[in-house]
């Protein structure tokens, strides 16, 4: 019995370092930390110069044939949060996004991806922009390691690119920054 519960512990153990190896970095942003105006939406009342933040990754499981990138606020007043930015099919060879990749009017992404509009209805990256005296509002950065491609258009609507990236995932990083506007 013993050596049962010894063996499951290791297996156990050895699954749990595997899932902490898939790892999401930043020259741009942090864990806990502000946004830097660089990463504010330029209209709706805010002044930001509106540029995705560089994002880096490594330690994707091999299987993984293609990534995704969001941006989601889960404390926008909506009763459904805030997508920000969500970018499909990224090739598995991808493992960084330069600073800016996400614009709208020239993105700099790998051939095949696709850029799902946002829910200021551009397509691209649409920085934070809460309202006035709402408090502290959380973005987080997630990158998701694909089992397979997803091939949805730029029409898709964020629910439906939300659940079809979910049930496709074979693993997961984030880093969730802040913002706040008085």
């Amino acid at each position: 019995m013993f050596k049962h519960i010894l063996s499951c512990s290791l297996l156990l153990s050895a699954a749990q370092v595997y899932a902490n190896t898939f790892t999401l970095t930043s020259n741009d942003i942090a864990n806990g930390e502000m946004l830097s105006t660089k990463h504010v939406f330029k209209g709706f009342g805010c002044e930001g110069e509106n540029i995705s933040p560089h994002l880096a990754w490594s330690g994707a499981p091999k299987e993984t044939k293609a990534f995704a990138v969001f941006a989601y606020d889960p404390d926008a007043p909506t009763g459904s949060g805030w997508w920000h930015w969500q970018v499909t099919d990224l090739p598995a060879s991808t493992s960084e996004l330069a600073t800016g990749a996400g614009s709208s009017s020239s993105p700099q992404l790998p051939e095949g991806a696709v850029q799902i509009n946002n829910d200021y209805g551009v397509n691209g990256f649409g920085g934070a922009c809460p309202p006035k005296g709402h408090g502290i509002h959380r973005y987080q950065f997630t990158v998701f390691a694909l089992s397979k491609p997803l091939g949805l258009k730029e029409t898709t609507k964020s629910a439906v690119a939300g659940y079809m990236v979910n049930a496709n995932t074979l693993a997961k990083a984030t880093i969730e920054a802040v913002y706040k506007r008085d």
